[in-house]
């Protein structure tokens, strides 16, 4: 299935039918009277979170939804039948705003929330309403009211709770297919990774958490370079980043160098992503270049605390692991 996490859409309520000019004529009723119905209420656009929903794939398909008019209203009182509502299912995690301004509407991040796009017209009120003590036969009805109409943006944001980040062909797509049940597509080119994937890593019997594997970073992602950009947004729901380093990238003169080119795109794109609790990860610890980058590291680093891991082995996997959950876990949670 496609992954879109992006769409534009046209959403318009229904028309309030307008209320009915009518009076009662009945054999051996001489003066019936007005019996004007009401008209019925234009139909709304809901916006719901539904956790069958993974992507916006719908919308790109179809923009224009418009809800159904109320009906007029007839005599003998009769109300007009209500506009028939529009529901649009959309995943946990998506954020409305409105499309000319940006200003954020909504966000609908637990299954069932819903929010309210376009409110239907109220329908029109018919002649049996407007009449008084001294008006007793009123020739008027007021019209239905117009329904709203707008243009919104639907982003969906992932629901993670760990984000690794790297640059392409590091290993976090092997790195999230040892720790869940995900299977993302894995080979030795660059780019291999399109489109994010979801994993459930499982602490022990009782916990989990999800983990993120966005598409490789490169530099300048966040002025739009690459494909990385374009999931950058991912990452603000996460609790904490997992920055995973390649040994073959790494400069024995400046180990981090790396890490500090990712920091900048991140804070180039979103300030407050660079303020996230975070990991640093490094991988394919069964090559060659493995331990020796590691001695670069503690080397140059001693203070700062890195994670070596290989995929492949599985050293260091448990390790890494945990001290994701650490940072995840609800603060009342007792330690393991």
């Amino acid at each position: 299935m496609k992954f879109v996490d992006q769409a534009k859409i046209y959403v318009s309520s229904g028309h309030g039918g307008a209320g009915c000019i009518s009076f009662r004529r009945e054999k051996y009723i001489p003066k019936g009277g007005p019996d004007g119905g009401d008209g019925g209420k234009g139909g709304d656009v809901v916006i719901l979170a539904v956790s069958q929903k993974e992507t916006l794939l719908k919308f790109h398909f179809n923009q224009h939804f418009k809800a159904k008019n109320g009906q007029p209203g007839r005599g003998q009182r009769q109300t007009g039948k209500d506009g028939g509502n529009i529901i649009l299912a959309v995943p946990p995690g998506t954020k409305v705003s409105e499309t000319a301004t940006g200003r954020k509407l909504a966000d609908l991040t637990e299954p069932g929330e819903s929010w309210l796009a376009a409110k239907g017209g109220r329908g029109g009120q018919g002649n049996a309403r407007m009449a008084t003590s001294t008006r007793r036969t009123p020739r008027l009805a007021q019209p239905g009211e117009p329904g709203e109409e707008c243009c919104l943006l639907l982003e969906l944001i992932l629901l993670a709770n760990a984000g690794l980040v790297g640059y392409p062909n590091v290993g976090k797509s092997t790195l999230i297919s040892k720790l869940s049940a995900a299977r993302p597509k894995i080979a030795d080119y660059p780019f291999t990774t399109l489109i994010p994937n979801l994993g459930v890593v499982r602490v022990d019997e009782d916990h989990s958490f999800v983990m993120a594997d966005l598409p490789g970073l490169i530099d300048g992602a966040a002025q739009g370079a690459g494909l990385g950009h374009r999931f950058l947004k991912h990452l603000s729901r996460c609790q904490v980043l997992v920055h995973i380093l390649d040994p073959a990238r790494m400069d024995p003169d400046c180990p981090n160098r790396d890490l500090t080119a990712m920091t900048k795109e991140l804070k180039a794109f979103d300030p407050e992503l660079a303020k996230k609790p975070r990991l640093i990860a490094l991988g394919k610890m069964d090559q060659e270049e493995g331990p020796l980058a590691l001695e670069y590291w503690k080397k140059t680093h001693p203070r700062t605390m890195i994670y070596p891991f290989s995929s492949y082995t599985g050293e260091g996997l448990k390790e890494l692991k945990f001290a994701m959950w650490q940072l995840i876990k609800p603060k009342d949670e007792k330690p393991a």
